[in-house]
């Protein structure tokens, strides 16, 4: 199998997270290395869907596609009544 080319990063973590990695590595029985992939790996995709979302949002604002702030906080209001308001669109 062919490895990928990699690159050495080096990062101070605080020693008690350092010692829940290497927790976390005992108990998959992986390396320090591959857990510290993973959790790279999972917020650079939650970050970039972050950003997404902002850019998706921002692009309904500019496009006027928002919703009354009032019309919302009454919408919320109803939720704990007998007879919620139908979802503002």
């Amino acid at each position: 199998m062919a490895h990928a080319e990699t690159k050495v990063l080096t990062a101070h973590v605080p020693l008690l997270l350092a010692e829940r990695i290497d927790q976390v590595a005992a108990r998959l029985e992986r390396s320090r290395g591959w857990i510290v992939k993973q959790a790279l790996s999972a917020w650079i995709d939650q970050e970039e869907e972050r950003s997404r979302l902002t850019r998706e949002a921002l692009a309904d604002v500019d496009a006027g596609r928002v919703i009354d702030h009032q019309a919302v906080q009454a919408w919320a209001d109803s939720l704990d009544t007998e007879s919620p308001l139908p979802v503002p669109r």
